[in-house]
């Protein structure tokens, strides 16, 4: 049986910031429509959101939500989808092939998160649209009143403004599918202006420049400083959105998904680390890493292939134990990167490659993903805490030197949070771990998501075929802990601290 160690020092590193458990919902798909939000549905209140999905929202701990795309933004009017419902136009969503009814929009998304109660992250449209289009919209939604645009908001119900405090300067403008996509240098000038623009509206707003869709784009790094360079000044963060999947069984490269994303993180920490020293200040650009989630792509056919018709059910993956696994170990990577990842969002919420799934007739059900979320959301708060692993390693097809033993710990008031990954593919692992500078008083519970049984799905029809076992230390003294940890896992551990 292999054999691990791991030591934990009283030493906080950073704090975990509430926001990088944050999920997306996007005009695509099933998600808004027949996903938290279906009138007529059984599950449904009088104002058309269902109530089960909220509630299991709440239950994942979801902190903030980011609206409305996505790919889906740079084509969008944000006008259509406010006002009276019967005069708000259908139009093409080009973007994902889709008619959009624009019977869900801005007032009701507030009104929904709200109820979730959550924070809005709101994306804005310069793909198709510019400067003043996003001026009006911060007008709309964030100030008081006594103008033209406040006051229409006024006029469609809603008096107080909504105060959104985080926007996204558009969605993937480096990628060739995006509708309105641009060169690095015109999307940072046109970032930069917009930027100035909404600031004038609302000085108080946190902005987020477009970073690269994914690591593999030839831009990837280019695009980071060239952006960077005109927004620096103007912008908080810089996105970064990922997408994994297990190609041609090689579990073990899937199992890598957590440290290829924190390569990528360590990438655009350095780039946009390289504009502030190059400007000589002191300011950090820090990571909105505001699309990530396992997605098997390989399944999807392509947007050309898909017919103009309302609500389409695309990309509504069935996850397995495994791939819980994964989004447990991705989880991992944002929160030992919170020293510079204030902001992430599990895309999406609903059916979308969602944790939560709906069909009309039957109660929203969680799938296995939903799991290692709600978990970290719960406990993966307070300080990070210094560690330090031995573990044998293994090279994967799409990562050297991969460790198969994987941790971070948080320290929440009395309590010690401690998150082990097991990458080993046939063998148990012995760990012994000891804690420098804490005593334990008692462990007080512990979940495992994987070891055996890999391939179970929860479905419609068999919503509880799984949910997370309990797993314990084999030994515990005051200063330590040994466990054993099943193959192919993810573990949480939690103990209470004495004085």
């Amino acid at each position: 049986m292999p054999k691990a160690t791991i030591k934990i020092s009283n030493n906080s590193k950073t704090q975990v910031n509430p926001r990088i458990y944050g999920s997306f919902v996007e005009h695509m798909g099933r998600c808004v429509y027949g996903g938290i939000f279906e009138p007529g549905s059984p599950y449904s209140n009088e104002d058309g959101f269902r109530t089960d999905v909220l509630d299991l929202a709440k239950e994942m701990g979801v902190t903030t939500v980011r609206y409305p795309g996505g790919n889906f933004v740079s084509g969008y009017l944000w006008e259509d989808g406010v006002g009276p419902k019967e005069e708000r136009p259908t139009r093409l969503d080009l973007a994902w092939r889709s008619v959009e009814t624009n019977q869900f929009g801005l007032n009701e998304f507030m009104k929904w998160v709200k109820l979730l109660g959550a924070e809005p992250i709101m994306a804005i449209n310069l793909g198709t649209r510019g400067v003043l289009e996003a001026a009006q919209l911060m007008e709309y939604s964030n100030y008081p009143g006594g103008t033209a645009f406040s006051d229409m908001r006024k006029r469609h119900g809603v008096e107080d403004p909504h105060r959104i405090g985080v926007w996204c300067l558009g969605n993937e403008l480096d990628g060739p599918w995006q509708i309105g996509h641009k060169s690095a240098e015109d999307y940072g000038k046109l970032a930069k202006e917009t930027a100035k623009a909404m600031r004038l509206v609302d000085p108080d707003v946190k902005l987020v420049a477009c970073g690269s869709s994914f690591e593999e784009m030839p831009t990837f790094g280019d695009w980071e400083e060239t952006v960077l360079d005109q927004t620096f000044d103007e912008v908080e963060n810089i996105s970064m959105h990922a997408y994994y999947e297990k190609f041609d069984d090689d579990s073990l490269s899937f199992l890598a998904s957590g440290a290829r994303m924190d390569r990528f993180i360590q990438g655009v920490i350095e780039r946009a680390d390289k504009i502030a020293s190059k400007r000589g200040s002191d300011k950090k650009i820090n990571i909105s890493f505001d699309e990530w989630n396992v997605w098997y792509q390989k399944k999807f056919p392509g947007v050309d292939k898909l017919e103009f018709v309302h609500a389409p059910r695309i990309i509504e993956d069935d996850y397995t134990v495994e791939d819980a696994v994964v989004v447990g170990s991705l989880l991992m990577t944002l929160i030992k990167n919170s020293e510079r990842v204030d902001i992430a969002c599990q895309a999406q919420l609903a059916n979308v490659i969602g944790p939560i799934r709906t069909e009309s007739d039957k109660p929203a059900w969680r799938q296995t993903s939903f799991f290692p979320f709600a978990l970290s959301s719960k406990y993966g708060r307070g300080e990070v805490i210094d560690l330090e692993i031995e573990s044998r390693t293994e090279n994967a097809e799409l990562f050297e030197n991969l460790p198969m033993i994987d941790s971070v710990a948080t320290k929440d008031g009395e309590y010690l949070n401690v998150f082990l990954l097991n990458r080993e593919l046939n063998d148990s692992t012995e760990l012994n771990i000891d804690l420098q500078g804490f005593n334990i008083e008692e462990f007080v519970e512990g979940f495992l998501i994987g070891g055996e049984n890999l391939d179970v799905q929860n479905t419609a029809d068999n919503p509880d075929a799984y949910s997370p076992d309990s797993i314990s230390p084999s030994e515990t003294v005051a200063n330590g802990f040994s466990i054993t940890l099943p193959k192919v896992s993810w573990s949480l551990l939690r103990f209470k601290l004495s004085d």
